[in-house]
């Protein structure tokens, strides 16, 4: 593309907000790239659950490229970390191939470890913390983190015991450790955000988990259970995985499930729209796109934004 002064195009969004879409257009017209900022769809095996529109990234018949999707199997822990260095090296490709990186999820802490270039460190085990936290509840340990910081920086983090007490392990650690340098570039990201009013995204999240559900996701859960992963341990994959786990192990009826899932997955949204009007509040500059506004138009005015 033409000069400019960006080195990054960011779009973001809440979930069902069409971001990958608008994001592989502009990637399309610009010969771009996109890199993911989803937590959860690096993982291989796990695709109507992660919600990967694989279809999204074609445009006009092109493939467009995509980067940290299906990097990782499923029964691992990837991390913001790891996130952030694998990040890098795709940036990295990108450019020394002379493309343009665009940057597109609704992950509000893989996003801000690029935006804000966190200062992550691979944090070890503690055993005596984890000896000294044992046998604490979701709420003790809620109240422990809270101790470290005001804002609870990652929802994500109190969603289960086993999360929260890892979150507390890497603030204890910080503590004591100072910030290292990442080796992360002097990123120059247009950010631009996707949304819809409140009822339109509520319709539009309702009807993606109906499609996902007739296209096979349960029988998906089913597969990742039959190839040995532990019913706990799926649940730390997200929402579809915890409550089409405790379907399929007889705890939720299937109605309960479809019922449970799509009021959780409404809050997950409005949490991430909150993510990222804290983002604002801190001095992140974000334009908004109308989630109604024609393709076309959503591309022209990007690409109007990138030559300014």
């Amino acid at each position: 593309m033409e000069q400019s002064k960006y080195n990054l195009l960011t779009i973001l969004g809440p979930t069902a907000s069409g971001k990958t879409g608008v994001a592989a257009r502009v990637a399309a017209e610009i010969d771009g790239e996109i890199i993911s900022a989803d937590s959860r769809q690096v993982y291989r095996g796990m695709d109507l659950g992660t919600g990967k529109d694989y279809a999204d990234y074609i445009v006009d018949g092109k493939q467009i490229p995509y980067h940290l999707i299906d990097i990782v199997d499923a029964g691992y822990e990837y991390n913001v970390f790891e996130y952030q260095k694998d990040f890098l090296k795709a940036w990295n490709d990108i450019q020394s191939r002379q493309k343009f990186p665009i940057l597109c999820g609704g992950s509000g802490m893989y996003l801000e470890a690029v935006l804000k270039n966190y200062k992550l460190i691979q944090v070890p085990i503690n055993d005596e913390l984890r000896q000294k936290l044992a046998g604490k509840n979701l709420q003790e340990l809620t109240e422990i983190l809270k101790t470290y910081k005001n804002y609870l920086h990652n929802q994500t983090d109190i969603e289960n015991e086993k999360r929260a007490l890892r979150a507390i392990e890497i603030e204890e650690y910080y503590l004591s450790h100072p910030d290292v340098n990442t080796g992360m570039p002097d990123i120059r990201s247009l950010i631009v955000g996707v949304k819809y009013d409140r009822l339109s995204r509520r319709k539009r999240i309702t009807d993606r988990l109906k499609q996902r559900l007739d296209e096979g996701m349960l029988a998906e859960v089913q597969r990742l259970l039959d190839s040995g992963i532990a019913p706990e341990k799926l649940t730390y994959y997200g929402l579809e995985y915890k409550f089409m786990t405790l379907h399929l192990t007889g705890q939720l009826s299937y109605p309960e499930m479809v019922e449970q899932l799509n009021v959780a997955i409404h809050q997950f949204a409005k949490r991430q729209m909150t993510w990222f009007r804290r983002m604002e509040k801190q001095g992140t500059q974000i334009r908004w796109l109308d989630g109604y506004m024609p393709a076309d138009e959503k591309t022209a005015k990007i690409l109007e934004w990138l030559k300014e």
